[in-house]
Parts: C-alpha cells; sequence; structure tokens
C-alpha cells in the first residue's frame, strides 16, 4: 500500500493540475487515470490512495474550480430559502438566482472560472467514446434542489412537468456555460451579444421565465 511521503501536498497538487489540464484537452473519458500520473510523474497507486478512483479524482478537480460552496448554485438557494422562510420563492426569483450563479462560476476574470467552463463542456457535450461520462455531486444536487423549489412554486403542476421544465431549463443553460454554438446560429445571424455570457443570459431569463409559468401539458392523445 502507498503511504503518503513528506511531499504530500505537492503530490497531491501536481496529480491536480495534471487531471485538470488533460480534462480539458481531452474530456473525462478519453483522459485515464495513467495518463494523468504519467504526467504528474506520480505512480498510479497514488491516484487510487489520495482520490479512490478517476470519479473521484474529476470530482476534486471539479471541486478546486468551482471554489467555496457560498459560490455554489445550491449555496445561492441555501440563503434564498433562509430569508424565504419556508414559504414558496418566486418563479423568476429561481431562475435569477440559477442564473447568477451560473455566470459567477464560468466568468472569465479568474483562471478558476475558465477552468470551471471548460471542464462542464467537455465533461457533458464530449464524453468521448462508449457512455461514460462525468456528472458532479454539486450538479446533482443542485438541480434536485431547485426541483423542490420549483414545486413549491408550481403547486398546480405534476412533478414530470416541473422536472421536463427543469430539463430543458438546465440543459440550456448548459449549453450557454459551455460556449459550444453547434448550431451556428449566433454566427449566421450575426448576433450581436453572442460573445457576452451575461447578455446572453438576460435574454434566456423571460423565456425560460415564461416557459416555467405556462399551463401544465396535455395528457397524450388529447
Amino acid at each position: 500500500m502507498v503511504r503518503p511521503d513528506s511531499q504530500l501536498p505537492d503530490t497531491k497538487t501536481r496529480i491536480l493540475d495534471a487531471a485538470e489540464r488533460l480534462f480539458m484537452e481531452n474530456g473525462y473519458a478519453a483522459t485515464s487515470v495513467r495518463m494523468i500520473t504519467g504526467a504528474a510523474g506520480v505512480p498510479v497507486a497514488l491516484v487510487n490512495y489520495h482520490y479512490g478512483s478517476k470519479q473521484g479524482l474529476m470530482e476534486a478537480v471539479y471541486a478546486r474550480a468551482l471554489g467555496n460552496r457560498g459560490g455554489s448554485r445550491v449555496g445561492y438557494l441555501d440563503r434564498l430559502e433562509a430569508v424565504a422562510g419556508g414559504k414558496p420563492i418566486a418563479v423568476d426569483v429561481l431562475v435569477d438566482a440559477f442564473l447568477s450563479s451560473a455566470l459567477r462560476l464560468t466568468r472569465k476574470d479568474n483562471i478558476s472560472g475558465e477552468v470551471f467552463k471548460q471542464l462542464i463542456g467537455r465533461a457533458f457535450y464530449e464524453p468521448g467514446p462508449g457512455t461514460e461520462a462525468f456528472f458532479p455531486l454539486e450538479y446533482r444536487e443542485a438541480v434536485d434542489r431547485y426541483r423542490q423549489a420549483f414545486m413549491r412554486a408550481l403547486p398546480h403542476l405534476t412533478q414530470d412537468d416541473v422536472v421536463w421544465r427543469m430539463y430543458f431549463f438546465v440543459g440550456i443553460v448548459a449549453y450557454a456555460m459551455a460556449g459550444k454554438d453547434v448550431m451556428r446560429m449566433t454566427e449566421n445571424y450575426s448576433l450581436a451579444d453572442a460573445g457576452d455570457p451575461e447578455a446572453v443570459m438576460a435574454r434566456l431569463r423571460p423565456f425560460v421565465v415564461a416557459g416555467f409559468q405556462a399551463p401544465a401539458g396535455m395528457p397524450r392523445g388529447t
């Protein structure tokens, strides 16, 4: 069994640095643990010792790029719910909170924001061959917490209706965050705001709010 040495912090940092760079360059699925340890100059066993698995290592890279919990999507919601005191939070406030936290996480005015944006883009949209993909715990927790909040705000909707609307909403935001304009519409129509994330999110906001507040979906066959 590999034991930590006197340079444990430096070793862990080398592993994280190498993993971050390779995940950004190749995507999560296409990057192997051996590629990471080769770039870091450490034995494979050290990744297992410190992180347990490639998934654990990616979670650590993601967490470092994410920063403290107070700026995460769940952190924003925690503060809103504390102020609301158990009452439903308005749909437009929930949408604003999710969009604001997404913008903060992907701003280019710091290195971690750019890293976060690229990690999300590579992990969600370029998983590589097969079915292996990375879905961070923070992302899963945030989606479920917002699902609960939207259900309280929209009691006339079924859970299926809310989850479908969350699916469309989160998918659009992830698409915009990743900067992967595969449809090329912003280029084809020379949209002036295409390179401005805050302007894009501002245009997205009323569209999403209206979608959540739309009447319940019609049953199939009617």
